[in-house]
């Protein structure tokens, strides 16, 4: 059986709209692929962990095949991270292309709003993220970057020439939240197959 990893941004959860979108539309016109959207934790190193283990535990297992990766934001910095490793196949929303500069607002205590799990977030975290930034692209062919101008958390610019050589839509207006995701669904399951 085939499977898709689908990644959260921060402080956001499986039950965003765009992963609901996603886990709605596979269902419905791809019951045979296996989506996993897991709770990130809250922690870097433990959320790339986390997601390690998923794959590892995929790849491992013969009945399952993983055939891409989407995240969104800070997923899609992680997405670009296990592209790079595992050699699978991403697409990115609005990627966060350098999360450790704009989480360094972020230090200090911190409330993830979903779960409502309160945490610290410190400087050494930020080293995390760092540790794993991936400058460049394994196979840029099998990296898709959704991004929006109108992103009003992340410079778009960022992602554009940090994926210039991937396949890249660029739309003028929209938001952090990728106005119109639903549109895509379809394009992202071929670009996987």
């Amino acid at each position: 059986m085939a499977s898709i990893i689908y990644l959260h941004g921060f402080h956001s959860s499986p039950l965003s709209e765009k992963a609901v979108q996603f886990n709605q539309f596979m269902k419905l016109h791809h019951p045979d692929i296996k989506v996993y959207t897991p709770q990130l934790h809250v922690h870097p190193q433990q959320a790339i962990s986390e997601v390690e283990t998923l794959v590892e535990s995929i790849k491992q297992t013969n009945d399952f095949e993983l055939i891409g990766i989407v995240g969104s934001s800070l997923g899609g910095f992680i997405s670009t991270y296990i592209h790079n490793k595992y050699n699978v196949p991403a697409v990115v929303i609005n990627p966060a292309v350098k999360p450790f500069e704009l989480l360094e607002d972020y230090v200090g205590k911190q409330v993830q709003p979903i779960t409502g799990e309160e945490y610290l977030l410190e400087p050494h975290h930020m080293d995390e993220l760092k540790a794993i930034y991936q400058p460049t692209l394994h196979d840029s062919s099998k990296v898709w970057c959704l991004q929006q101008e109108g992103d009003e958390v992340l410079d778009y610019r960022q992602a554009a020439e940090h994926y210039q050589l991937a396949k890249m839509t660029l739309e003028p207006g929209g938001n952090h939240s990728f106005i119109g995701f639903k549109r895509y669904l379809p394009q992202i399951v071929d670009f996987f197959l």
